[in-house]
């Protein structure tokens, strides 16, 4: 299994305890897992190896684990080279990847292959956490955009598959490798809700592979209705148990509000949640030591549910972990960046840019506003003929009222830099917002469910609804 960015969350040691086993050093949780999980009552470690081909202690130049794993299919062996982006330092805390050092992901491949091939080994495959970016959905390649390209065009003609990751994608590619041969390129979106099925013959005399197929699998979803795929047991009995252990961390009280924050739009595309989630992010990120940012700017996709103010089980106007976490469940880092004005008035325009399926309305943090003169709804859903009307007429047009953009009432001018913060998805290009990818100096921050409890607990009294004042619809 190919290392990404989260498992650097929370450093080196920590990534190491989860290979090698023992408890979590502050986590009273720890430890509480199946039987089967633990040896003499602490976590037993992973039942499978990580790899992490470019990634280098520093002192010692030695890789953090194994950069190849190697199967033996019938006297044919496969080698496996597992890789994290290199720009993995950009979307984590410097102290989650301090004494560590990232290379570059193809010239990493490269220098390995000769080391396999003296080996005898002809078959190649790569497990990358990086990806790419469809601008079709289904699994199409169409205008596919991202990282992975540059990578899979710089790859030795010698690897034969790339099964990579990150961008929470589905695609199945055929993309050139430096030799302008191309070849296969994988990646099954996200929380299994796809597997990814690939057949991959080699020829038993060579040794090399001769073809190979994939197709992306789509995994049923129990609740769906006429769904008859059983569930299995195993993963049931690990759902159940870690439903019971999550209860009392789920109710431990983070915070309180004034009242019910809900995620629904205005007509002007802010939502009162979003308000309050973007100044979240601010906060953790405006200091010197954490980033200097002026923006923090939030996607709505990542905004998952409301913030109620009575619900079951809890206190009026108290906040539970359960509840700020279902808000926002993706656990995607804080990053700041440094983005011109005239970048920021990109970004703005991606809204609704030509990329985009519907559009999307960024959350923005206090004291950042702009008009637009957007002229369909963002309060609802679009229905089937506005739908129709955004993609034929709507999209890829500007709509940002010229010189409406403001910090703090200062307009924001092209040429000058501003520390803007986003979520690791965002600042990878997620939900085609790619003029994210042009940010520079970036700094790693804390994980978004934690800089929410952390404003949180700087608000003890309580936080109120966003005022929804900061985009103007004109």
């Amino acid at each position: 299994n190919a290392v990404g960015n989260h498992e650097f969350d929370e450093g080196r040691d920590e990534l190491l305890r989860m290979q090698n086993g023992g408890n979590h050093p502050t986590d009273i949780y720890s430890g509480k897992g199946l039987d089967a999980d633990l040896k003499d009552g602490e976590f037993a470690g992973a039942s499978f190896k990580y790899l992490a081909a470019n990634v280098v202690d520093a002192n010692s130049g030695e890789t953090l684990f194994p950069g190849v794993g190697i199967k033996n299919f019938l006297g044919n062996k496969v080698a496996f080279v597992g890789m994290t982006l290199e720009g993995t330092p950009t979307i984590v805390s410097p102290s989650g990847v301090a004494g560590l050092n990232f290379q570059d992901e193809a010239d990493t491949v490269n220098a390995l292959v000769p080391q396999l091939k003296a080996q005898g080994i002809q078959s190649i495959v790569v497990l990358i956490h990086e990806g790419g970016f469809p601008t079709v959905s289904g699994g199409q390649c169409v205008g596919i955009s991202g990282a992975i390209l540059d990578i899979v065009n710089r790859l030795d003609p010698a690897v034969d598959l790339v099964i990579s990751g990150h961008t929470h994608q589905e695609y199945n590619c055929l993309v050139n490798n430096s030799a302008g041969k191309p070849i296969r390129v994988t990646s099954a979106f996200q929380y299994a809700r796809r597997l990814s099925d690939i057949d991959m013959v080699i020829d038993t005399r060579t040794r090399d592979v001769v073809s190979i197929a994939a197709n992306n699998v789509v995994v049923p979803v129990p609740a769906v209705s006429n769904n008859t795929v059983p569930l299995d047991a195993s993963v049931q009995e690990v759902i159940d148990h870690y439903a019971a252990e999550s209860a009392v961390p789920a109710a431990r009280v983070v915070g309180k509000i004034t009242a019910t924050i809900s995620r629904s739009m205005n007509t002007a595309g802010e939502s009162a949640l979003g308000d309050v989630i973007a100044d979240a992010q601010l906060d953790a990120t405006n200091d010197a030591d954490t980033g200097n940012a002026v923006i923090a700017l939030m996607n709505p996709g990542g905004i998952r549910a409301d913030l109620p103010f009575s619900a079951a089980g809890k206190t009026d106007g108290d906040v539970t972990y359960g509840e700020a976490f279902t808000t926002q469940p993706f656990g995607n880092s804080l990053v700041t960046m440094t983005l011109t004005g005239a970048q920021i008035y990109a970004v703005l325009e991606q809204q609704w840019g030509a990329a985009q399926p519907f559009p999307r309305m960024l959350q923005v943090s206090n004291g950042f506003s702009y008009s637009h003169n957007f002229p369909l709804p963002l309060d609802r859903n679009l229905t089937a003929t506005e739908g129709t009307q955004f993609t034929t007429s709507v999209r890829g047009n500007s709509y940002v009222v010229p010189g409406s953009v403001t910090i703090n009432g200062v307009p924001v001018d092209a040429a000058t830099s501003y520390r803007v913060t986003v979520n690791s998805f965002l600042a990878d290009g997620g939900d085609t917002f790619t003029a994210l990818i042009g940010g520079t100096d970036r700094l790693g921050g804390a994980v978004d469910t934690d800089a929410l409890e952390a404003y949180f607990t700087a608000n003890p009294t309580g936080l109120a609804p966003g005022a929804q004042n900061r985009i103007t619809r004109n």
